[in-house]
């Protein structure tokens, strides 16, 4: 099958044909299509990439234009890796672990910052047969979608999406013969913290690199949120315990004030997206079960069977301290420490936890709220009422402390104790 004189695919003379039997014919139609007819070319390709031709076409008028791939000013590649130092660090096991396991290959690791600027590259330089990839595989390079056009690290800084390109889906004319699947990583606050990507030029994978790269980022992403969690009580749930410690393990975030901060994807998928209102969050509403209850988990190695309040069982993990070393655990009263649960390593589905009969409350329930309305009190006196102050000194925010005052005056006017945001709200700071 060639081009006939019209640009379309099929033989001279011949109707114009429809439909592409091979990947090159699709993108080739899906090109003519786009650029040379004005039709979007739904099916041929992905959306991803339409929307970045879109993008792109806007942007950049002449597709056979050289890109220079020059790198951004030293100024600005200094901020950029003081300001990426920590997602560096984080990511360092896994870039030295990805470089090993594709060190018999051509393809290279690049790491961006949220806004594209390469971070790392692979430390194995590129080969002669890859000329555009020798430019492109430097520290500093900006490979953003608005600065060389469509690729798979530029979508994802775009779009926060994992995506792959293959060859001709790239825009420009000069990145035709390059292969690219990239993914993001994310932080506490849910923002694009960098992409990480695979990419080689003039051949082609060979395996299965986005699901390698996922992979990796994922890893990477876990770790992340673990080291900007400074403050926050991690949890690491999922349905199996042999799961716990890998790429699909769930994490959260639990802040002092009882609410869940974060969840990196795995827990967003046992658990719901977290509600857009702080106040919404409520670990004891999301989880089933109040702070005290899973500071306690804290204190034990092995992980621990736990009913969420969905009924779904898990195994949880609890870790008290961030990797600076801050503990919260001065905001509560820690209760005795429970008997060591039986785990039967062979079962894979968790025993219930025991739930208080209705109209009891458990016995550290009430030294919890005390401690808590106490050591606020106390506070509060020692700096004057400067509720800004107080707030500082116990490591939470004014708005959390505001919430504490205003829910124990509406407790004080109307005893209503069974109302999920009261118990959230009295359970710790």
């Amino acid at each position: 099958m060639a081009l006939d004189r019209t640009g379309r695919l099929g033989t001279p003379g011949a109707p114009r044909q429809l439909f592409a039997s091979t990947p090159a014919q699709r993108v080739a139609l899906a090109r003519q299509q786009f650029f040379e007819e004005g039709v979007r070319p739904s099916g041929l390709i992905g959306e991803a990439v339409i929307q970045s031709w879109m993008r792109c076409n806007r942007a950049h008028a002449d597709r056979q234009r050289i890109v220079p791939f020059d790198p951004v000013t030293p100024s600005r590649l200094h901020a950029t890796l003081a300001r990426n130092r920590e997602l560096l660090e984080v990511a360092r096991r896994e870039l030295v672990q990805m470089e090993h396991a594709l060190a018999g290959t051509d393809c290279r690791v690049i790491l961006t910052d949220r806004e594209g600027v390469v971070v790392h590259v692979t430390q194995q330089p590129a080969s002669t047969h890859q000329p555009v990839l020798c430019k492109t595989a430097r520290v500093g390079v900006n490979i953003s979608e608005r600065v060389v056009g469509t690729t798979a690290p530029g979508i994802v800084a775009t779009t926060g999406q994992a995506c792959t390109v293959d060859g001709a889906e790239h825009y420009f004319d000069v990145l035709c013969h390059m292969q690219c699947a990239a993914a993001p990583i994310r932080g506490v606050s849910g923002e694009l913290a960098g992409v990480l990507d695979l990419t080689v030029e003039a051949r082609r994978f060979g395996f299965d690199a986005a699901s390698m790269v996922a992979l990796y980022a994922t890893t990477i992403e876990n770790r992340l949120l673990q080291a900007q969690s400074r403050d926050h009580l991690i949890l690491r749930f999922q349905a199996s315990p042999t799961l716990l410690g890998t790429p699909l393990e769930a994490l959260a975030g639990i802040a002092p004030d009882g609410t869940i901060a974060w969840l990196n994807n795995a827990g967003a998928r046992l658990l719901g997206r977290l509600p857009e209102a702080a106040n919404e969050r409520d670990v004891e509403c999301l989880l089933g079960h109040d702070l005290a209850s899973l500071l306690r988990l804290g204190r034990r190695d092995a992980a621990q069977p736990l009913r969420l309040a969905s009924g779904l069982g898990v195994w949880v993990q609890a870790h008290l301290k961030s990797p600076d070393g801050a503990d919260f655990r001065h905001a509560v009263t820690m209760p005795a420490e429970a008997e060591p649960i039986a785990i039967d390593r062979g079962a894979q589905t968790p025993a219930p936890v025991a739930r208080e009969a209705d109209g009891e409350r458990e016995p550290h329930a009430e030294t919890l709220r005390e401690h808590s309305r106490k050591l606020i009190e106390e506070t509060l006196a020692a700096h004057d009422g400067n509720v800004s102050q107080a707030a500082r000194q116990l490591r939470v925010s004014r708005g959390t402390l505001y919430r504490r005052l205003r829910g124990w005056r509406e407790a004080e006017a109307v005893p209503d104790e069974s109302r999920c945001d009261d118990r959230g709200e009295g359970e710790g700071v």
